[in-house]
């Protein structure tokens, strides 16, 4: 091999760590979706994300990758976000109409999950077609790491297809505007339930030694649009994140992707997203332009029009 050349890193995981992965994806939707339902107009986000931890713990997890986020109206699409304490939960409080996302990372013997689960609490036209259009990024998103197209032109693969729809790029406002990160079996021995600006220590310590070990391979485990996503797919778990905006109301779905050396794979499609789409929500072709029946950016009366 010659020296500039790099080895293709292979995946680490057995099917029982996957399985394992899945059950804690699973119990984490499980918990945004009890909440989802307990939530009602006059709550806050702290207590809403209070309540979700409740649950959680109460199911057994241990440690958090990061704590439980909750965001509700205009908050959704990080609307004047400029630091990153604006995105931990504050006293704004769900009124009728308003969308909100909940966001929990929780850590059962190891293995870690990362989801996002948007909803609306009343009717919200706009919502919904959001809702429908985000399954077009998860569709593209897979058929782009499939290719084996370096993260970063994925990354702008999903841009392209914000601008078709006339939608903004709101994962751009999380630190680092990633869009993605990698997530592992966490097996430092630092205090569980501990946290620091939001991850847990154990997080942080694995984040550390993979930042390091990655960025001396030219890769790096964060997924974003600059330089160090300039490689292709790393094989491992994934917790990707695209999340979407329109005027006011922002929407994503967060879940685990699984790469291989060659291929790639949603771990899981029994998700509350997947099963809404899949019930017969309208969904759009990846390729096509905004439609007539999409809100226009450039009308000032569109979000009054759709709720």
């Amino acid at each position: 091999m010659p020296p500039s050349a790099k080895a293709t890193p292979a995946f680490r995981y057995t099917e029982r760590d996957l399985a394992r992965f899945r059950e804690t994806q699973q119990l984490a939707y499980h918990c945004a979706e009890e909440v989802a339902a307990w939530i009602e107009p006059g709550v806050t986000e702290r207590q809403t994300t209070a309540e979700l931890r409740r649950r959680l713990v109460s199911a057994g997890v241990q440690d958090f990758f990061h704590v439980p986020f909750a965001w509700f109206g205009d908050r959704t699409a990080f609307r004047h976000f400029h630091t990153p304490l604006q995105f931990f939960a504050g006293n704004r409080r769900l009124e009728e109409g308003m969308p909100y996302v909940l966001d929990c990372a929780p850590v059962v013997d190891g293995y870690t999950a990362d989801i996002g689960y948007g909803g609306k609490v009343g009717e919200n036209r706009l919502w919904d077609r959001l809702a429908d259009d985000l399954r077009v990024y998860r569709e593209l998103i897979l058929a782009e790491v499939r290719a084996r197209k370096p993260l970063a032109e994925v990354y702008a693969a999903v841009d392209a297809q914000l601008a078709a729809h006339g939608y903004d790029n709101r994962h751009r406002v999380y630190p680092g505007r990633v869009i993605g990160h990698q997530v592992t079996r966490t097996v430092t021995r630092g205090p569980a339930g501990v946290n620091v600006l939001g991850f847990g220590v154990r997080t942080l310590q694995t984040l550390g030694r993979e930042l390091v070990s990655e960025r001396l391979q030219g890769r790096s485990p964060l997924w974003a649009d600059g330089r160090s996503s300039r490689h292709a797919p790393t094989p491992g778990l994934w917790a990707v994140e695209p999340h979407i905006g329109f005027r006011g109301v922002g929407i994503k779905f967060e879940e685990l992707l699984v790469v291989t050396e060659d291929d790639a794979h949603w771990l899981d499609d029994d998700l509350p997203h997947v099963r809404r789409w899949n019930g017969g929500a309208a969904t759009a072709d990846p390729a096509a332009p905004a439609t007539a029946d999409r809100p226009d950016p450039a009308d000032p009366t569109a979000l009054e029009a759709t709720r």
